[in-house]
This record gives structure tokens, C-alpha cells and sequence, in this order.
């Protein structure tokens, strides 16, 4: 009887403190509505008479619609963190939508505080960037489970609105870098933390020659028999803010792994693909969201992965089922094999370098909202079920002034049946695939819509130099969106100098990469 008082006041507490959050997120509200709609107060109408002079008042106009977002930000997150407290059960997982919104704000909020006059103007787009993908990730997750989720309309009326403040900062962004060129300054983006000769040893030397923090072996020879375990004691012992490395001995590891944005600079280091194994099954019909249906998640800035297999093994029957899910700003993916099928590897969000990685999928196998390039890579649809179609891609750029993308460059599709190279899943979806091999299973009509028109004009899909019995133009789609034959200079704002800036911090990982076309 008095666990069942103190839980009946408990409820009552939450409730109490749920609605003095939606009135304090209503009152901001309407302050906010107030100061935007009155062209002589707003920052945005101040803005807007001036400019043509691109002075301080523009970078604190700018600062100030950010510091509007922060605000609304932490008051969302305020709302996210009591729902959790009010809905938790006694299941041994939690399927509970705002748990995913509550990681992907505390993302936003890490992004939104690192804005300020002296900050790079690609990080500052690329953070703005994704801090819209994580609200429109947030909304995702809330709609698949909208039948099971009663709280689901209040965190989607908040994340709505957040979402329309963040897109406000975007376009101020935007429009005044490309009036006035750069907004902010502009930086040397290699992380201090990297020796020189690290920078040359990091991702070729062996794991002899690395400097290990932990080991992980299933069998007991490691200092941990899990990834978690080593995780949380390595993310418990690290305050120096370097490079943690994390070695995988061989084996297969049954395990879901996340890395949430707080822990920076995370190395896992396998011995090989195929031989280091992490494999999950989590999935969308088993009552997960997509984003954590992941076997590994990573959010951390820094992430690198090496010599490993990444495996989602739910099945082709299971829906979506992600292998690697990656929204860690500057990572490198390198060597590995992401294996699944439905939503293989969701390149989430922020940039992102795969190379010499093979990747194995069906329906949407490479999907998210990063800006990313692959390169030297083996991308493989495999036999979909009965009825089926393949995708290579689902990009999923929401904004026009978003910098998000997928470029494949100097790879080799090929596939087990007739594919897609990809499918508009959000209106401004943006790919290009160039000189790259394409398999004689890539469908003559190259592309495929998601539902009828959608997209289609406001999409960017190129092509450019590409080779193999797949490659040919002629029976292309013809989209407003859609250019068979990019020129070279179409083509080279793809590239990872172009695309992802990758001169100015891949170096620091050591890893090979074409910094511009291929010659």
C-alpha cells in the first residue's frame, strides 16, 4: 500500500512538473512569435536592412537566433527527460521514442554551445545542420510509435517548434555566407590532441605499434570481455580529452554498443573483417525505432572504426535493422564490412569517410542525413525478398541550406538483382555517384521515386565518369533534379576536399584518401 502511494506521487509530481514545462515552453513561445513577427524588433528584420554590410551586427544576429534555439533546446530537453521519469516500465529494453530524442538533444545542445564568433563557418554549417537532422530524427521515431506512445503529441508539438527556430538559424547562416562569403572565421580544424607522428601511424599501423587502452577478448585474455565494459571504464578513466584505442581481439561479439556524444576521440580496432565480429538483431518490427535498432551507435566526435564486421542479423522479413549507425562529426570508417539488409548503415548525420569498407544491404542499405564520402569501397545489394526492390540509397537531406550529401567515388556497386542507386527519402535528397564500377544489376533508369512526385524536382542526383555495364546514361530518369553528365567543376564540390573539407582533418587520422578526382 505505501509502494503504492509513493508511486501514485510520484506520477502526481511528474504530471505537475510536465505542465509547468509545456507553460513555460508556451510563454517562450509566444515571446518569440511576438519578436519575430515585429519587423523593428526582430533580429531577423534587423538583419535583413543590413545586408549589405555583413558587420558585427550581422554575427550577432546570427548568435542571437542560435542562443533562441540553445534555449528552446534545453527547455525540450527539460520536457524529454520528465516524460522518461513518468513512462518508465519494468521491460528489460526500452522502446520509448523519447529516450531517442532525449540523446539526439543532448547532441543538439553539445553543437548549439560550441557556436560562437570565432568558430569555423563548415563546423557552424555542419552543426546546424545536423542539429536539424536530430529534430527531424526525434519526429521519426515518435511517429513509429505514435499507436503505442500516448505522451508522443506534446514532444512533437516542442520538437516542431524547435525545429522551425533551428531552420530560422540555418537560413540566416546561409544567406549571409553566400552574400558575403564567410560569416564567422575560419580555422585550422586538426584536432591538438594528434602528435605528428601519430597523424602518419594512426589508422596503418598495426596493433602492435598502437597505444592500447583496452583490450577486449571474449575468452578472458583482454582487460574486458565485452566492447561495453571497455567503453565504460576507458570513458570512466579518460579526463585528458586524447584518443582512446580500443583493440577487438578476434571473435564474434553479441552485443549492442552505444556511443553516446559526450565520449570523444573513440578508436575501436579489430583484427580484421570477418574476424572481429559485433553482431546484433535488433529491429523495426521488434518493437524498436529504427535509430536504435543499431548494433553499434556511434555520436561521439572522433569515432574510428577499423578491421571490423558490423551485423544486424534480424532478417530481410525484420524491416528496417541497422548494422552501423554513425552521427560522429569527423569519422572515419575504415576497412570494415557493414552487413544487413534493410538500413544496413545509417550514416546519421555530421562528416563522415568510409573507405576500403564493404557494405551489404537491400532496401535503402545506405540512408541518413551526413555529409559523407565513400571511397574505394565494395557496396553489394544482395537478393531482396520476393517482390522486393533494392536501393542502394536513401538520402535524407530536410533543407535546401543543409551541406548533408552521400558521395560514392571510386567504388563498386554490383548486385544479386536488379537495383536502384537510390530513392529521394526527404525532398531535398542529395547523391552522386562518379568514377565509380557499376554492375550490370544497376536498373537502366538509374534512380527510383519514393512515392510518386515527391522530390523529384528538388532533389540533386548526379552522375559522373563512371564505368561498367551499369554506367550507361542513356536510359536514365529524366528528373528536374536528376544530371547524367556533371562537369568537372559539378563534380569536384563532391570530393572530400570539396564535400566533407577532409584536407583540413583527415590527415590527422592517417588514413589514404583522394583528396580531389581521380586523374
Amino acid at each position: 500500500m505505501a509502494f503504492s502511494s509513493s508511486i501514485s506521487n510520484h506520477n502526481i509530481l511528474i504530471k505537475a512538473l510536465m505542465f509547468l514545462l509545456v507553460v513555460n515552453f508556451l510563454y517562450l513561445l509566444q515571446t518569440t512569435s511576438a519578436v519575430t513577427s515585429s519587423d523593428s524588433n526582430s533580429h531577423f528584420s534587423r538583419f535583413s536592412r543590413h545586408q549589405s554590410s555583413p558587420s558585427s551586427r550581422t554575427k550577432e544576429g546570427f548568435l542571437a537566433s542560435v542562443q533562441e534555439s540553445k534555449n528552446h533546446a534545453l527547455l525540450a530537453r527539460s520536457l524529454a527527460f520528465n516524460l522518461t521519469l513518468s513512462h518508465r516500465t519494468l521491460q528489460t529494453h526500452t522502446v520509448d521514442p523519447i529516450h531517442d530524442c532525449l540523446e539526439l538533444l543532448d547532441d543538439t545542445l553539445d553543437m548549439l554551445s560550441r557556436i560562437h564568433a570565432d568558430n569555423d563557418d563548415e563546423d557552424v554549417h555542419t552543426w546546424l545542420s545536423a542539429a536539424l537532422t536530430n529534430q527531424d530524427t526525434c519526429e521519426q521515431s515518435l511517429q513509429e510509435k505514435s499507436n503505442s506512445y500516448k505522451h508522443g503529441p506534446a514532444m512533437d508539438f516542442v520538437a516542431r517548434n524547435l525545429t522551425g527556430l533551428l531552420t530560422n538559424s540555418l537560413d540566416l547562416f546561409v544567406s549571409v555566407k553566400s552574400k558575403h562569403g564567410r560569416l564567422l572565421s575560419e580555422q585550422n580544424s586538426i584536432p591538438t590532441f594528434v602528435t605528428s607522428s601519430e597523424q602518419r601511424r594512426l589508422l596503418e599501423a598495426s596493433v602492435e605499434e598502437l597505444k592500447v587502452d583496452a583490450v577486449v577478448a571474449a575468452d578472458g585474455s583482454g582487460t574486458h570481455k565485452t566492447v561495453g565494459e571497455a567503453l565504460l571504464a576507458t570513458s570512466l578513466a579518460s579526463s585528458t580529452g586524447g584518443r582512446t584505442v580500443i583493440h577487438m581481439k578476434a571473435g564474434t561479439y553479441h552485443e549492442n554498443i552505444n556511443i553516446p556524444t559526450k565520449q570523444k576521440n573513440v578508436m575501436l580496432v579489430g583484427d580484421g573483417k570477418g574476424i572481429t565480429v559485433i553482431v546484433g538483431s535488433r529491429s523495426n518490427r521488434g518493437g524498436w525505432t529504427t535509430y536504435k535498432t543499431a548494433t553499434v551507435a556511434a555520436m561521439g566526435e572522433g569515432f574510428i572504426a577499423r578491421d571490423i564486421t558490423f551485423v544486424n542479423n534480424a532478417g530481410p522479413q525484420s524491416e528496417q535493422a541497422v548494422a552501423l549507425r554513425v552521427g560522429a562529426d569527423k569519422s572515419v570508417v575504415y576497412r570494415c564490412s557493414v552487413v544487413g539488409y534493410q538500413d544496413s548503415l545509417y550514416t546519421h548525420s555530421k562528416r563522415q569517410f568510409y573507405r576500403e569498407t564493404d557494405i551489404y544491404g537491400t532496401v535503402d542499405f545506405i540512408f541518413g542525413n551526413s555529409v559523407v564520402v565513400f571511397q574505394a569501397c565494395n557496396i553489394v545489394a544482395r537478393k531482396p525478398l520476393s517482390g522486393q526492390k533494392n536501393f542502394v540509397t536513401a538520402q535524407g537531406r530536410t533543407d535546401p541550406g543543409q551541406n548533408t550529401g552521400i558521395s560514392i567515388q571510386n567504388c563498386k556497386i554490383t548486385a544479386e538483382s536488379m537495383t536502384y542507386l537510390g530513392r529521394p527519402w526527404k525532398a531535398y535528397s542529395r547523391t552522386v555517384v562518379m568514377q565509380s564500377f557499376l554492375g550490370g544489376s544497376i536498373d537502366p533508369s538509374g534512380w527510383s521515386p519514393w512515392s510518386g512526385g515527391f522530390g523529384l524536382k528538388s532533389l540533386y542526383y548526379g552522375e559522373y565518369g563512371n564505368t561498367g555495364p551499369g554506367s550507361s546514361v542513356s536510359g536514365r530518369v529524366k528528373w528536374t533534379g536528376y544530371h547524367s553528365a556533371l562537369t568537372v567543376t559539378e563534380a569536384e564540390k563532391f570530393t572530400v576536399a570539396g564535400f566533407i573539407g577532409g584536407n583540413m582533418w583527415l590527415p590527422s587520422t592517417g588514413v589514404s584518401f583522394d583528396s580531389g578526382l581521380i586523374k
